[in-house]
């Protein structure tokens, strides 16, 4: 399976492409990095050293894979963090020339808008991009919370407000959603809900609630979750088998009191979870 990942790097750290081409590698599958922007480490640190990519080079480096005639072999496209809209197009025209090279490809976008707690933290109209540009193309979403309330333009404070945000994030064009990061009235303090929905069934999946706020989880779960669905064509296995491997990779990352994912040092949890979490299929 050939992945063209597309999302910013670090290079302490595990975020972005940091931590998904390790991760769908060591899935086995070949990974295509395009660098959105190459940093020291995570601006969540507080200072970091750097720069954003020009969306000309992304577009260079595409074209340049293009050349080599590999694009009708390429099964999906992973983006994640935009930071400005210029860059999202040039995201776009990569994944619209990997469709024209291969019909079959299938493009996830990670909608990075924000999160609970810090709010937006991309630039100027990147969230009105992700609904209006990105979302129509994708066919695979995975916002948390705070992002599908933005793209749905309504509050999720119970399980059947956030199915029916899914509903409304499927509209704009995602055949699959993926919601992480979710708390609702029913979800106890103690622990973290998540949602996958395809077009037919909707499936819940919570694990407990963790220790420890780091970089990168999301990244990782999206990352997985995709090519797990690419895998199995079931968003239910997809959640279990994606959820199940960072579960037991940020539990190990809780014990070492660590600030980043000890992803290399807990890389048997992507192959042989230490935990399997089953995710429930419930009514929409």
């Amino acid at each position: 399976m050939n992945i063209l990942s597309i999302q910013s790097h670090v290079a302490y750290g595990h975020v972005g492409n940091s931590a998904a081409v390790f991760a769908l590698q060591r899935l086995g599958c070949e990974v295509w990095p395009v660098h959105t922007v190459q940093f020291s480490n995570h601006p969540g640190h507080g200072a970091w050293r750097g720069q954003a990519l020009d969306a000309t080079l992304i577009r260079d480096v595409v074209a340049g894979i293009a050349e080599r005639g590999v694009l009708a072999a390429c099964d999906g496209v992973l983006s994640g963090y935009v930071g400005a809209t210029g860059t999202g197009e040039a995201i776009l025209d990569a994944v619209r020339a990997a469709k024209a090279a291969n019909p079959r490809a299938q493009y996830c976008c990670d909608p990075v808008i924000g999160d609970v707690g810090t709010g937006i933290y991309v630039g100027e109209g990147v969230p009105e991009f992700m609904r209006q540009r990105a979302l129509p193309l994708a066919d695979v979403a995975t916002p948390n919370q705070f992002e599908l309330e933005h793209l749905a333009g309504c509050p999720t404070p119970t399980r059947a407000a956030a199915l029916a945000a899914v509903d409304r994030v499927h509209a704009l064009g995602p055949r699959v959603v993926l919601v992480t990061s979710l708390h609702t009235q029913e979800t106890p303090a103690d622990a973290i809900d998540l949602l996958a929905c395809d077009p037919h069934t909707c499936f819940l999946l919570r694990t407990p609630r963790l220790p420890l706020a780091v970089n990168g989880a999301g990244d990782l779960i999206a990352a997985l979750f995709f090519v797990h669905w690419l895998r199995t064509g079931s968003a239910g296995e997809a959640l279990s088998r994606a959820v199940s491997s960072v579960f037991g990779i940020l539990r190990r990352t809780a014990e070492a009191d660590g600030r980043e994912m000890v992803l290399i040092d807990a890389q048997d949890e992507l192959i042989t979870p230490s935990h399997t979490f089953s995710a429930q299929p419930i009514e929409r």
